[in-house]
């Protein structure tokens, strides 16, 4: 029998927090979106590896969200998402109703290493935007590793409350 690896949600969390921190002040736009994507695919390919890799392949689009939504979700975030909505023409909505990562900053007690306090909801939804670049990555890395090509973006206009739109462009051919 092999040990379980394990690691304190505070650890995962304030690891969020410092690589965005990192790149944010490295870099900017483009470049900062990019530096993301790439850590968050890649981390999202391992874990979905992990965590799928005793089950039949997924090959429908609706079992493979369902899988984020329960499996990865939970193993990532410590919980399922909230609500999902699909349209069933391959677009679906995840809603997290308290994600995690975000729940100090709408709260205002981010930690002081991110900068001063944001009392303008257009600072936070800027910096929002930046901390839900990583979680998108690793949806779309995940999804990838199943063998699906997918679009994820998030909105954070409510929160804590983030919405990810996960379009399905099609099956990768294996």
């Amino acid at each position: 029998m092999g040990k379980s690896r394990q690691c304190a949600e505070s650890c995962v969390d304030y690891l969020a927090l410092e690589l965005v921190h990192h790149y944010r002040t490295q870099l900017q736009g483009p470049s900062l979106q990019a530096a993301l994507d790439a850590v968050g695919e890649r981390a999202g390919r391992q874990l979905a590896e992990r965590c799928a890799r005793d089950r039949a392949p997924l090959l429908e689009q609706l079992e493979a969200v369902k899988f984020i939504c329960k499996e990865f979700w939970g193993e990532v975030f410590r919980k399922a998402v909230d609500n999902l909505r699909t349209n069933h023409r391959g677009t679906f909505v995840l809603r997290d109703t308290q994600f995690r990562w975000l729940v100090r900053l709408s709260q205002n007690q981010m930690p002081a290493q991110l900068g001063q306090p944001l009392p303008a909801p257009a600072a936070k939804a800027d910096l929002a935007a930046d901390f839900l670049l990583l979680p998108c990555a690793l949806v779309r890395g995940a999804l990838a590793q199943l063998g699906w090509d997918a679009a994820v973006t998030a909105d954070a206009a409510s929160l804590p409350q983030v919405d990810f739109t996960v379009v399905m462009r099609q099956q990768v051919q294996r």
